[in-house]
């Protein structure tokens, strides 16, 4: 494994007296969680919006989330609207940051902000200097398991003495149901949506306003605001999701239908990715919805694995793989540029069911929930060769809880087996009859899961060969893919089925 990166927690310089200065807030920190009272400098840097064209959903929510912190803080607020960061860092030596959450900013932060005293990150539920000192007493590969299963054990959570309970840390296999057959939705009632005020009225004139000077670039709707901006509204979302929808989050939690955008998911990412959403306060709430039995176990550790261990595993890995993960990584060779509909979040004409669904979805809300991520648009972009370090930067942008720390390990690593197994032990690739399984797509669709030629062939069904004759010698020695391989090599078509695949446009 790599050494401990430089750029973790600690002082960047001492500067003047502390109990005079000024807490740099800085998008991912946007909650209580990140103030300990007194004066606070708000930074608005326009360039938080313009590096990449960025969902204009996301664009709204994380602009709203700046703005009506700044409200909140009120007097303690000093509110500074710049083209660059560094226009509110240099020459001040007033200033302390909790250590930001990514690379850029903390980079920036040490340079422009000389004197700048910096505290231990916040938001997750184990800290950095920890999770270092266990993975480099790790020896070879360790895994999101093991980590989860420390964080158990030490939190106490879902424990019966020192044996889990329900007899295993994961019940994975319990949460893996398809949709009800012939239902159209889970017959759930929408989320807790918030009310939107003149704050958000404010923020959507202002992007407007960018665009038509041409500052900044979106793709995607200007979606009502769905997502949970503050505290409070965080903490109502929160409350509906455990009452109204947590029971039926663990078994649905894997499966997809092309009217129930939301199925039973929390839509918590946002505000904990936005810092207004402590995710131990989201853990304890779940464990009180299994205390008093208001939802099944399978369920509750479900979802606490999710927060405990993927989510905050995913932030570990970003810190210990250092610098140069994500940047590089293309162990299965995959050069093949975003197509202009991928980018433009462009649906029409796409036949495919599952992948219009998943595109018009995105582009409506820039959100999907995590199988259509992995399985569908994970899934086509593999097959089809996307390049890993443009994908990612994708996914960064489009979805409303995109972050530069979250998306390297899920899409570098789980999503594209781009790290050649670091992250994820085999690709995540699969045919159409997993789709055909997990959702209601495939039987309206004008393709056949279980078709790989013809006009009706499927193009997840008969890309998922074309990817592994594509990648066979990269593959070879995994052997998790032995049999797939295996299979694929006794295809009498396959000649056919990869020439078809590379004569394929938008499907």
């Amino acid at each position: 494994m790599p050494p401990r990166p430089t750029t973790s927690s600690g002082p960047a310089s001492t500067g003047s007296d502390t109990s005079t200065r000024r807490r740099l807030v800085l998008p991912g920190q946007y909650g209580p969680l990140f103030d300990d009272g007194g004066p606070a400098l708000v930074v608005e840097a326009r360039e938080f919006f313009t590096a990449r064209p960025m969902h204009r959903t996301k664009a709204h929510l994380w602009l709203s989330a700046l703005r009506h912190r700044v409200r909140e803080l009120g007097d303690r607020a000093e509110h500074v609207r710049v083209d660059a960061l560094r226009e509110a860092l240099v020459g001040r030596d007033d200033l302390e940051v909790v250590d930001p959450p990514s690379r850029v900013l903390r980079a920036q932060v040490r340079h422009w902000g000389q004197g700048t005293s910096i505290l231990p990150s916040r938001g997750f539920v184990t800290d950095e200097d920890e999770f270092a000192e266990w993975a480099a007493q790790r020896t070879g590969r360790f895994r999101m398991e093991d980590h989860y299963e420390r964080v158990r054990r030490r939190e106490g959570w879902l424990m019966d003495g020192d044996r889990p309970v329900g007899g295993r840390f994961s019940l994975d296999d319990q949460n893996r149901e398809p949709p009800p057959r012939g239902a159209t939705t889970l017959g759930l009632p929408d989320p807790w949506w918030p009310t939107e005020d003149d704050v958000d009225d404010e923020v959507r004139h202002d992007l407007d306003q960018w665009e038509r000077e041409g500052v900044v670039r979106f793709v995607g709707a200007d979606d009502r605001r769905r997502f949970a901006v503050t505290a409070d509204e965080a903490h109502e979302a929160l409350a509906d999701f455990v009452a109204v929808r947590l029971g039926d989050f663990g078994p649905f939690e894997d499966a997809t239908l092309t009217h129930d955008w939301t199925m039973a998911h929390s839509l918590l990412s946002v505000p904990m990715n936005l810092g207004v959403l402590d995710p131990r306060a989201v853990i304890d709430a779940a464990l009180e919805a299994h205390r008093t039995e208001a939802a099944p176990l399978s369920s509750v550790e479900g979802f606490v694995r999710q927060v405990a261990g993927w989510r905050d595993y995913v932030w570990h890995l970003y810190w210990w793989f250092g610098d140069e993960y994500g940047a590089t990584e293309n162990a299965l060779g995959a050069h093949e540029p975003l197509p202009r509909w991928w980018r433009e979040l462009d649906a029409t004409d796409i036949e495919a069911a599952c992948l219009g669904t998943a595109i018009e979805g995105l582009d409506e809300h820039g959100w999907l929930h995590h199988i259509q991520r992995l399985m569908v648009l994970g899934n086509w972009a593999l097959q089809r060769g996307y390049d890993p370090v443009e994908l990612t930067e994708w996914f960064t942008d489009v979805f409303v809880d995109g972050t530069d720390w979250v998306m390297p390990a899920n899409i570098i690593g789980m999503s594209q087996h781009a790290d050649g197994g670091v992250v994820a032990t085999k690709p995540y690739a699969s045919g159409g009859r997993y789709i055909d399984r997990m959702s209601d797509h495939c039987g309206g669709c004008r393709y056949d899961p279980t078709k790989r030629t013809g006009a009706d062939a499927c193009p997840f069904t008969a890309g998922y060969w074309a990817f592994l004759a594509r990648t066979e010698g990269a593959l070879e020695g995994n052997r998790r893919m032995t049999r797939p391989l295996q299979q694929m090599r006794r295809l009498t078509d396959l000649d056919e089925v990869v020439a078809q695949e590379a004569r394929r446009g938008r499907p």
